[in-house]
């Protein structure tokens, strides 16, 4: 504040330079994660990510999907009928007040059949009205708000964000473009990632197989287990060569080859004739034709993750200690657990890029001191201002030569002309 004389903006001014500068914010943040890397303070070896809600400036009840509008639109109209049958009973006085209650319900039906309207054009299965891009998420235990998703990259060595990006949707399909995200970033692909079993998707998966990098993923509890847990799937050996599964009894399960499509991914389904006339079916499983097997495109994958897990147990076990204590800072200690913004996920970017930034500043001065930091801006200052010194010299002598060019155009324009007023004097006085 000392380089504008302690003048404080308001929160007009405030408000309006995150609303025209978030790409710049989003630079400012970078330019501390270069901050770090230039005192070594970013591994790049192993980094956590995760996301965190901060709730949007929209309340749930200007959120709206199609289930709650049809809910208000059934309510409005039995209030709707139950008005006009006391409308035609009433009379004098009580009459007006019932037309009123009337005239009233029917506004609130058109307001939400609007709303309806643009829900539909939309294409999107909520709408919120305040802030049109914030989404109603659950944020814990089944406890749902209107909010904006943070997804976060750490690096582990002193927990620094390097990374974060502001979305309306889930963590399921988001790991595979964070890692690229972080790929760019760290200019390499030489780490381990490690996020919770809400990123656990075959399709992200392979994405990190195709960037070269190695996640650990915690893994999700079985939807279907069989009545007996020595019998769940996890327990039936898959041979590639023959594509087919081998079940704790010996038998072999085959596929047709044919793929079916779930909702976000294609699998094979595995079945096998023995089953009927297995001794242990009522332990392997409840369907009255035996044991199905689902297996996903992806579950190679899935199965390589399965085994890095396995292998360092005490390794993913780390995640917590790193990605949540940016959280437990900027939330907690804090207080920043909402956006002060609304109208667009832009500006939502913006003020989370002021916490970010702020964040990363603030750990940097606590690792390598006040001192060190301020000596180090002043050499890079030096350094812009030399650079700034030098293209001004530049621009001075392409300025000048310039000047040059059209003093000689303006002379080769005056000769050239009196060349041509001479040879035309001399062509008449020829005649």
């Amino acid at each position: 504040m000392w380089l504008i004389r302690n003048l404080n903006p308001d929160h007009n001014t405030i408000s309006n330079f995150r609303r025209d500068n978030p790409k710049a914010i989003k630079k400012v943040f970078r330019e501390t994660v270069k901050i770090a890397r230039h005192f070594d303070l970013i591994g790049g070896t192993l980094i956590a990510g995760d996301s965190t809600k901060l709730r949007a400036q929209n309340s749930k009840k200007n959120n709206f999907n199609q289930k709650k509008i049809d809910r208000h639109l059934e309510y409005i109209e039995n209030k709707l009928a139950e008005y006009n049958n006391a409308l035609a009973e009433s009379d004098g006085d009580n009459k007006k007040h019932i037309e009123a209650d009337i005239k009233k319900q029917n506004q609130r039906k058109d307001h939400h059949k609007r709303i309806e309207k643009q829900l539909k054009e939309s294409g999107e299965p909520q709408i919120s009205t305040s802030d049109p891009n914030s989404r109603q998420m659950i944020t814990r235990n089944n406890i749902t708000e209107v909010a904006y998703n943070i997804q976060t990259s750490v690096d582990a060595k002193h927990n620094l964000p390097f990374d974060y990006n502001v979305t309306n949707t889930n963590d399921a399909k988001a790991m595979g473009g964070m890692l690229r995200r972080a790929k760019t970033i760290l200019k390499s692909n030489d780490f381990t990632a490690l996020y919770d079993k809400g990123y656990h998707t075959g399709s992200e998966f392979k994405i990190a197989d195709d960037l070269g990098i190695d996640v650990m993923v915690a893994i999700p509890s079985v939807a279907a287990n069989a009545p007996n847990p020595k019998y769940n799937v996890d327990h039936f050996e898959y041979n590639k060569t023959e594509d087919c599964y081998i079940c704790p009894q010996g038998e072999k399960m085959g596929t047709n080859g044919r793929w079916h499509q779930a909702r976000t991914y294609n699998f094979k389904r595995y079945t096998t004739k023995a089953c009927k006339t297995c001794k242990v079916k009522a332990e392997c499983s409840k369907a009255h034709c035996g044991k199905a097997i689902q297996r996903s495109e992806f579950q190679q994958y899935i199965n390589n993750n399965k085994k890095r897990i396995e292998q360092n147990k005490e390794y993913y076990r780390k995640r917590q200690a790193i990605v949540e204590h940016p959280y437990g800072t900027i939330k907690r200690q804090w207080g920043f657990s909402y956006i002060l913004t609304k109208r667009g996920i832009n500006r939502a970017s913006a003020d989370v890029g002021f916490i970010m930034t702020a964040y990363n500043l603030r750990w940097i001065i606590n690792i390598i001191g006040l001192k060190q930091l301020q000596e180090y801006l002043k050499t890079v200052s030096s350094f812009i201002f030399e650079k700034m010194a030098l293209l001004n010299l530049f621009l001075s002598k392409i300025n000048t030569l310039v000047n040059q060019i059209k003093k000689m155009k303006s002379i080769l324009y005056v000769s050239l002309k009196q060349l041509y007023l001479n040879q035309k004097l001399t062509i008449q006085i020829g005649f």
